[in-house]
């Protein structure tokens, strides 16, 4: 759902075919956006269904950059490789939109089509004939408002008056987030939070097992994934009961992996180096310059020099593994990943998204 309000009025102008409109509030608002994903796709798509295929081409990218698996920003990339005849490039994609969405329709008929066109001259025969927007993404939706029904509201004036005269106070359900419930301790657990004996990174007293779990249930509960590992990885690595470690290991398998555009905490290279097993699978956000680069079959791995991005001063140095190809230069970069440690204070980062311009 998109609730941003610029977001949201340019996908209200798409939809209602005022391309020109949508692309001129985005692109006004450009610098503003320059790490958001949703912008980045919003845009694309609006340049695509306008027939503007290099900016979409532009936008795209950088939204593959911030976000590099996301399905429909695939869809849109390939639809325009597709486009350009450049059947093999599109192939690829849509067979990654396969792996990641195994039901998507879109990518589903566009490889029959490439079975049964591609390397002819039959496919700019049906491109030529306007089908290829029946392989575009499909714009987002925005966030519907909510308003209550008369009798609702009634009902909830009735509830509160109720509540009122029977000396009952009347709380309204609060949302919760999924995961969440299925985390709680129960009584014994909360009774017996530690273990007695052994050899532990972290030594806690049990209270303080309670206080960093309820830390990390309610930084999960808004949605701050990484703040929330941190407390989860003490009580991992501390003498806390294996029981209470368990419900640790579920709730963390509930975070979610964060995009440049999506990532709330934000852990300096001297936070983590000072600590790595506390921020095991913690994602990372930082800016340097990259040295060793070494490139193999479907990986890439450098050395991140951080916050050498200015070439002034050095937090320190990073070893960054990639899981896909990337055309590094020496140019300053950005690198999203999580933390895997190493010992007290050697780790490297597995990165899942690098975004390299010529400037910021």
């Amino acid at each position: 759902m998109i609730r941003d309000p610029i977001l949201k009025k340019a996908v209200t102008l798409t939809r209602r075919g005022k391309y020109d409109d949508s692309i001129k509030l985005l692109e006004g608002e450009i610098f503003h956006y320059h790490d958001s994903f949703s912008f980045h796709h919003i845009l694309g798509l609006t340049c695509l269904y306008a027939g503007d295929f290099g900016g979409a081409l532009t936008y795209f990218t950088r939204a593959k950059n911030i976000k590099f698996r996301d399905p429909m920003t695939l869809l849109g990339l390939a639809a325009l490789f597709l486009r350009r005849g450049e059947t093999e490039k599109a192939l690829d994609l849509y067979l990654d939109i396969q792996d990641l969405e195994p039901g998507n329709a879109a990518a589903k008929k566009a490889l029959k089509i490439i079975r049964k066109y591609g390397g002819t001259e039959e496919l700019a025969v049906w491109l030529a004939g306007g089908k290829l927007p029946a392989l575009y993404p499909p714009l987002p939706k925005t966030a519907v408002s909510f308003r209550p029904l008369p009798f609702v509201i009634a009902g909830i004036i009735a509830a509160s008056a109720a509540g009122i005269f029977l000396g009952i106070r009347f709380v309204p359900p609060v949302a919760s987030r999924g995961g969440l419930e299925q985390s709680g301790l129960e009584k014994e657990e909360r009774e017996h939070p530690v273990d007695a004996g052994g050899s532990y990174r972290y030594v806690l007293t049990g209270d303080e097992v309670l206080s960093h779990y309820a830390a990390a249930r309610n930084f999960f509960n808004k949605y701050q994934d990484e703040a929330a590992k941190r407390e989860l990885n003490r009580i991992l690595e501390s003498n806390a009961s294996a029981a209470v470690k368990n419900k640790a290991r579920l709730l963390k398998g509930y975070t979610e992996t964060p995009g440049f555009d999506t990532l709330k905490d934000r852990f300096s290279y001297g936070e983590v180096n000072a600590d790595p097993f506390l921020y095991r699978d913690c994602y990372i956000l930082w800016k340097g310059s990259p040295a060793n680069v070494s490139a193999g079959p479907g990986k890439t791995s450098f050395d991140l020099l951080v916050g050498y991005d200015t070439r002034t001063v050095m937090e320190g140095a990073v070893a960054v593994e990639l899981d896909f190809p990337a055309e590094l230069t020496t140019e300053p970069l950005e690198v999203l990943g999580s933390v895997v440690p190493l010992g007290p204070d050697r780790f490297y980062i597995r990165g899942t998204g690098i975004h390299q311009s010529r400037r910021y």
